[in-house]
């Protein structure tokens, strides 16, 4: 939780185990990511990168985090969900930092109404971003 008791956040130990989790899965899965865990303001608590990992997906890692916490939606979503109207895509779309592929997944506590975060990953395909994801979420219980 944050210092305010009001205001959930993340920990950053919780964010420590996540990113951690997710590496380890990814290595078990013969993959190389760049994995960052932000709070609901967008905050980088936490990243790692693996050896060989892209250099240019760090940047993008960071920010499927922020997309995903700055939204509460998956970045895989974010077409499907806002990409209907015209505007809002065009204008969108010239925002910096915005993700709109895979790998981003908002940080919901267990009672799957208030978010505290994101979890990006970048690296691999789309897929495999999402999976490493959730499995960086799931040590602490959730995703």
């Amino acid at each position: 939780m944050s210092i305010r008791e009001d205001v959930p956040g993340i920990s950053c130990e919780a964010a420590a185990k996540v990113v951690d989790a997710a590496v380890q899965y990814a290595a078990s899965q013969g993959l190389k990511i760049n994995v960052a865990v932000v709070d609901r303001g967008g905050n980088l608590m936490s990243f790692l990168r693996m050896p060989g990992a892209f250099l240019h997906s760090i940047q993008i890692a960071i920010d499927k985090a922020y997309t995903a916490s700055s939204f509460g939606f998956s970045t895989k979503n974010w077409m499907s969900l806002v990409g209907h109207d015209e505007g809002m895509k065009l204008g969108f779309s010239s925002q910096p930092r915005l993700i709109v592929f895979g790998g981003g997944i908002p940080i919901f506590l267990k009672d799957q109404e208030t978010w505290i975060g994101g979890i990006g990953v970048s690296g691999a395909s789309e897929d495999q971003d999402e999976v490493c994801a959730i499995a960086g979420l799931a040590v602490l219980g959730l995703g």
